[in-house]
């Protein structure tokens, strides 16, 4: 029976599915894999299930020049964290989940326009702090959502899904930047340049991960927005230049922004702590147990078609 090392806890029936094929190690703790354990699991497994924060770089299959590990099935939709061109290069086949995250990381999208732009969070705080003095005609104004301009960066499958959750719950009108020609949105949705779309009322950030997208929201692009404009992010945290962010927000540039993610997690910058006119999320985008598990099951189907020699639904690096 092959080994497997899976790299965090998974819901029980994702350990159940892949120990009755798998001879499984499961490394029962949160914090991502050390640079020892990386390169651990690819002499000693025959195969790895990572997640976000799994360092498969270029430098740890450098250090291990005959892998045992064929395969490494991540665990999400996203890969940036692993090198796939160096993984391909020493051998090893990656997969990822495509589809099992895409509604409820929508839904998370929604929350975050939603709680930034009617103060939600900051409501909550007030009242648990025993601070609310009862309803006022002008207490906590915040942004009208219904009918606004939503501007989405990246259109795939993520990207779609909440344009139809804000076109059609909240007749928003949707404009949508692109790097490739999208030639059917699915929705009443107009294709534009980067600066009209981060010149919406709300911007939200759903590309992938990885070096083509690493820090594709600077302080150029955050010059586009408006100042009354609310910005967005649940794709990957380095998506996002924290450091102009915080400067964005700090001089009043843009009025307030959503994050789910983060450029160096689980750190999160003080200055974004102490921001009442940013909504703060510790990376819940999946964090539903039947996501969970569909995402696990897919991985475990990813590592059995392996196993099984034939070729793989979610590959990533062909």
């Amino acid at each position: 029976m092959q080994r497997l090392l899976i790299t965090r806890r998974l819901p029980d029936r994702v350990l159940e599915a892949a120990r009755a094929r798998f001879d499984v190690t499961l490394r029962d703790r949160t914090e991502p894999l050390s640079a020892e354990e990386l390169r651990a699991a690819l002499r000693d497994f025959d195969a790895v299930l990572p997640t976000l924060g799994d360092r498969f770089q270029a430098d740890v299959f450098a250090d291990v020049s005959a892998p045992r590990a064929r395969i490494l099935a991540n665990f999400g939709v996203g890969y940036n964290h692993i090198d796939a061109e160096a993984a391909k290069a020493a051998g090893l086949a990656v997969t990822n989940t495509p589809g099992a995250v895409t509604d409820a990381t929508a839904d998370i999208a929604l929350s975050l326009i939603l709680m930034t732009a009617r103060r939600l969070g900051e409501g909550e705080r007030i009242l648990r702090a025993g601070a609310w003095g009862g309803w006022g005609p002008v207490q906590m104004l915040g942004t009208h959502v219904t009918g606004k301009r939503l501007g989405i960066i990246g259109f795939g499958r993520i990207g779609k899904a909440i344009a139809k959750r804000c076109h059609y719950g909240f007749d928003m009108e949707v404009v949508f930047h692109n790097r490739s020609k999208v030639e059917d949105p699915g929705l009443p949705a107009r294709q534009v340049e980067m600066a009209e779309a981060m010149a919406s009322d709300f911007v939200v950030v759903a590309v992938p991960g990885g070096k083509a997208t690493h820090h594709l929201i600077d302080a150029d692009a955050l010059g586009m927005m408006k100042t009354t404009g609310i910005f967005v992010n649940i794709s990957r945290g380095d998506v996002v230049d924290e450091t102009a962010l915080i400067d964005a927000l700090q001089q009043g540039r843009i009025a307030g922004a959503g994050l789910d993610v983060y450029e160096f997690e689980p750190k999160v910058p003080a200055a974004l702590i102490a921001m009442e006119n940013v909504t703060l999320l510790p990376h819940l985008g999946t964090a539903c147990l039947e996501v969970r598990e569909n995402m696990g099951m897919m991985a475990v189907a990813n590592l059995i078609v392996h196993l099984e020699g034939k070729p793989l639904p979610n590959l990533v690096n062909p």
